[in-house]
């Protein structure tokens, strides 16, 4: 019997050798054995993949890069995403490295793989980071990443004995500002939104005090049908319902409900009163409430049978 070795495999499958990341350990120990290609194999399997489309030289350049994308993973083990979906997307970024290596450029494919592992794990980080995106703009993108390492610089350097803070002083913003060449207000907003947290719009639980979530407050219920035909009803009842209600009643009663609810004086003290009422009709004050009392009574009445 013939036992096969590793680079044998490699050879003729390319990805046999590599166990899947399911097995972090196992994965990453594999591909640290994983033999290096010479300046001259790299650009031989560079031309058999670019001239002739040989897929399985351009595994072999995949291959033998992967440990390139562990190592960059690891700088990026701080932003609280599993290292195994850094390393699946960094190899994403090595494999669109290889299909577009021209070997004829004098670098290596190292140099080369290095921005395109590094672009794509830090589109997965904004992608994945937080619910919302922190970063949209070339140059929010820039700041997000280089901002988060620099405040972590700052912490070490401080060697004053002050208490713990999470926020740099303006001073330090001045300073971030001016090496990272961009302006100090958008250095405090970057940081804001690094210090800050998604909140869910839903309640996470059905009981407790997280049932009370934002969405309880940024409902707008002005355009739900029933509140919006009440809305319309009782609008219709104070501008035509009472004008109707008013013509039910006599002249006397009329008057009278006018200047004790609905009239308003220049100086804002109201209608008549129930004795000056009372002196202009030659009736005592108790006989015009009276007569008040039955005037609303009438008048509710004529509401009800209008609604």
């Amino acid at each position: 019997m013939t036992v096969q070795t590793s680079s044998a495999v490699a050879l003729r499958d390319p990805w046999a050798v590599v166990p899947s990341l399911g097995n972090l350990d196992a994965y990453i120990s594999a591909v640290n054995r994983l033999p290096m290609l010479s300046p001259d194999e790299e650009s031989s399997l560079a031309r058999q993949w670019r001239d002739g489309g040989d897929v399985q030289a351009a595994g072999r350049m995949v291959l033998s890069h992967l440990r390139l994308v562990v190592s960059v993973s690891r700088q990026y083990l701080g932003y609280g995403l599993p290292h195994g979906d850094l390393i699946q997307e960094g190899n994403v970024g090595l494999m669109k490295a290889v299909k577009r290596f021209d070997p004829d450029q004098g670098v290596r494919l190292v140099s080369y793989a290095l921005h395109w592992v590094k672009a794509e794990i830090h589109e997965y980080i904004l992608r994945n980071w937080r619910l919302v995106k922190v970063a949209t703009t070339k140059a929010q993108r820039k700041l997000f990443f280089n901002l988060r390492s620099m405040k972590q610089s700052l912490k070490s350097e401080a060697a004053d004995g002050q208490t713990h803070r999470n926020t740099l002083t303006p001073a330090e913003v001045d300073r971030v500002a001016t090496q990272l060449n961009v302006k100090a207000e958008e250095v405090v907003e970057m940081e804001a939104r690094l210090s800050g947290g998604d909140v869910g719009l839903e309640p996470q639980s059905d009981d407790g005090e997280e049932t009370f979530a934002p969405i309880a407050y940024l409902a707008d219920d002005s355009g739900e049908p029933t509140q919006v035909l009440q809305a319309r009803h009782r609008d219709q009842l104070v501008s035509h319902g009472i004008g109707a209600a008013l013509d039910t009643l006599d002249a006397r009663s009329r008057r009278i409900v006018e200047q004790r609810w609905l009239a308003v004086n220049d100086d804002a003290s109201g209608g008549m009163t129930l004795h000056e009422l009372a002196a202009e009709y030659g009736i005592s004050a108790e006989r015009v409430r009276q007569i008040e009392v039955a005037a609303l009574k009438k008048m509710r009445k004529a509401l009800e049978a209008a609604a």
